[in-house]
């Protein structure tokens, strides 16, 4: 039974693995003939795609054709549309600017941009032309921008009149009369004391000059534009030209309409020093106007009119102002290279003194290189006119010691040459900081004022050098110390009272006053001295020894009648003597003249009343008493009170 199961089992195994042999042979069978079938359809596709290249080709020709012909269609339209641009530009270019110059403006920037689009369309057959065309148009429109350009400049451009300009300046600065000269008094010789150059610059450091609009604002826009269209057409020269011819004469105008006159050396030389001197002050005031308002009035519509074009803005600037800078210079010039006298120092400093408040602003307006000259200019003339005030200084101090006025004054008052030189050095300290200004640059001095104190002593001692001399006309020695003392207090006083005193010091005013003093006490020496002597007991005796008299009891006893009669006819020849001259005499100092008055009777009226107690009963006893005892010391007091009050009589006064 085993056996028999066994075998039955094998025969099924053998069975199975033949069917899957069969099996397997099916697939590979199948699998052959799909792979046979694959392969023959790889075969057919090779031959499609082959068959089909040409087809593929042909249809990207086409394609590739379209899209030439869109581009040439696209390109067509844009040249065309540039046509149409150009058209219109043309026609708007052809109705001028005169219209509406800002639709006229926008036509010109098409025409740029046309002829920028056809330079770079080198494929077109027909840019050449186009382009000469164009180029041909935007030259006639850059042209009739020229003609607008110069007619709206010159139809807006009118002079200044000086009303306007002073409504423009400081309250200060104002001519109250309308007159731009009407300004202070610059006399050397008689220096006013109501002009003040230090305090009067020191109030205007922080004044506000507002310059006038040269051009209404409304119109600097436009000038702007057509500026810009011409300087990017290459036409700079013309604009420069235009603009140049247009504003000079403009400016020329307001400043001759101001009072601005073109004078050479000669004219200046000519003139009387009245009238130059009140020119002078009128040119200070019209520097002032033309840098503060007008210079720099240009100088803002240049730099508008001109924005981005900083080149030519420096040079129309220069080109338009230059005449105008030239003749208020070549004034300062002619002054300054004129005769030097003392009289002039004032206002040479006065001209020194606007120049360097201007350097700054000079500086700032007249900027670039095209406007160096004119800097240039101005600083020379500051320059010169330092060099000139400085020289005129040192001429004063040789012209004071070396006056040869041969005119005396008669009664000993004080010398008009002292007046002037005290006046004239007082007014020096208004110019402190200027002379101080130019010591330091000319002589490498300090700031302290120590050289400033140094040439005033020079001065003062060089001014009573002259007073001695001219004290020896005098044949009265009296008057001689008379005059020299009225001089020398009027010196201490006038030093006292002034800033001179900061300078010159205390000691140099107590070793003057003693001066003064000692001349006083000169003058009573001489004046008094000789008729002190009438009321001496000497030589009263008879036999002429003064011993015999009684001593201060009172008593007469001893004195010769005759020779006290003699004593007081003499006294009162030389007291009517004095009184008379000295009445003419001046001491023109209150308070002096009391001291001297008083100084005079505290010797005279004790030594009067002495002698008329003593020796008055001698006389009074005779014939005629009278005749000699002419005065009691009330009425020699109230005599004394008449001299030096300069009373004028038709007697000589010496």
């Amino acid at each position: 039974m085993g056996v028999v199961a066994a075998a039955g089992g094998g025969d099924s195994l053998s069975a199975r693995a033949a069917t899957m042999r069969e099996s397997l042979q099916k697939s590979q069978t199948i699998t052959d003939s799909v792979v046979s079938i694959l392969g023959s359809f790889d075969h057919r596709l090779s031959a499609l795609e082959t068959a089909m290249r040409p087809t593929q080709i042909r249809t990207h020709s086409i394609r590739k054709a379209h899209e030439n012909i869109d581009k040439t269609l696209k390109a067509a339209e844009v040249i065309l549309a540039q046509f149409d641009l150009s058209r219109q530009a043309e026609s708007k270019i052809l109705r001028g600017p005169h219209e509406d110059l800002e639709s006229y403006l926008e036509a010109i920037d098409l025409l740029r941009r046309n002829i920028r689009f056809f330079s770079s369309a080198k494929g077109f057959k027909s840019s050449d032309g186009v382009l000469s065309h164009a180029n041909g148009l935007l030259a006639k429109a850059i042209s009739k921008l020229e003609a607008e350009f110069k007619q709206l400049l010159v139809s807006y451009s009118k002079p200044v009149e000086p009303e306007r300009l002073f409504d423009c300046l400081p309250n200060s600065l104002r001519p109250s009369s309308g007159s731009p000269g009407n300004q202070g008094d610059y006399s050397g010789k008689n220096p006013s004391s109501n002009h003040h150059p230090e305090h009067h610059n020191s109030n205007l450091e922080n004044a506000v000059y507002t310059p006038p609009a040269l051009i209404p604002p409304r119109v600097l826009p436009l000038l702007h534009d057509l500026a810009q269209q011409m300087f990017q057409a290459g036409h700079q020269q013309q604009l420069l030209i235009i603009y140049r011819d247009a504003r000079s004469s403009v400016l020329e105008e307001s400043l001759h309409k101001l009072g601005v006159e073109k004078l050479s050396k000669d004219d200046v030389q000519k003139m009387q020093w009245e009238i130059l001197e009140a020119k002078i002050g009128n040119w200070i005031h019209y520097m002032r106007i033309a840098v503060k308002l007008l210079f720099a009035g240009e100088r803002k519509v240049c730099d508008q009119i001109f924005e981005s074009f900083d080149s030519l803005s420096d040079h129309c600037f220069a080109e338009v102002t230059r005449s105008s800078v030239s003749v208020l210079l070549s004034f300062g010039e002619a002054i300054a290279n004129s005769k030097r006298s003392p009289e002039k120092l004032f206002v040479l400093l006065d001209m020194y003194e606007i120049m360097r408040e201007l350097h700054t602003e000079i500086e700032t307006i007249f900027i670039g290189k095209a406007c160096a000259e004119i800097r240039e200019s101005a600083s020379s003339l500051t320059k010169r006119l330092a060099q000139t005030a400085k020289k005129t200084f040192g001429d004063f101090e040789e012209a004071v010691e070396r006056d040869a006025t041969k005119t005396a004054v008669t009664d000993g008052t004080v010398h008009p040459l002292t007046s002037y030189v005290i006046n004239y050095v007082k007014f020096l300290f208004d110019y402190q900081s200027t002379l101080k200004q130019l010591f330091k640059e000319f002589e490498n001095g300090d700031e302290d004022g120590s050289q400033l104190a140094a040439v005033t002593m020079q001065i003062m001692q060089a001014l009573q050098t002259n007073l001695d001399g001219k004290s020896k006309q005098y044949r009265d020695p009296a008057l001689t110390h008379l005059f020299l003392m009225n001089n020398i207090h009027y010196m201490v006083r006038s030093v006292r009272r002034s800033e001179a005193k900061d300078l010159l010091g205390d000691d140099w005013v107590q070793r003057h006053r003693r001066i003064v003093q000692q001349h006083a006490n000169q003058y009573k020496r001489n004046a008094w001295g000789k008729i002190l002597q009438c009321l001496t007991i000497q030589g009263l005796t008879s036999s002429g020894g003064g011993s015999s008299v009684a001593g201060d009891g009172g008593s007469s006893s001893g004195a010769s009648r005759a020779i006290v009669k003699d004593r007081f006819k003499t006294f009162n020849i030389q007291f009517e003597e004095l009184h008379q001259k000295q009445s003419q005499w001046t001491v023109p100092d209150t308070e002096l003249r009391e001291s001297l008055r008083l100084a005079v009777a505290e010797v005279l009226l004790p030594a009067y009343r002495s002698f008329l107690k003593r020796y008055g009963p001698l006389v009074e006893g005779g014939k005629t008493p009278q005749k000699y005892v002419r005065y009691t010391a009330e009425d020699l007091e109230h005599m004394l009170g008449e001299f030096f009050e300069g009373k004028n009589v038709n007697e000589p006064r010496r």
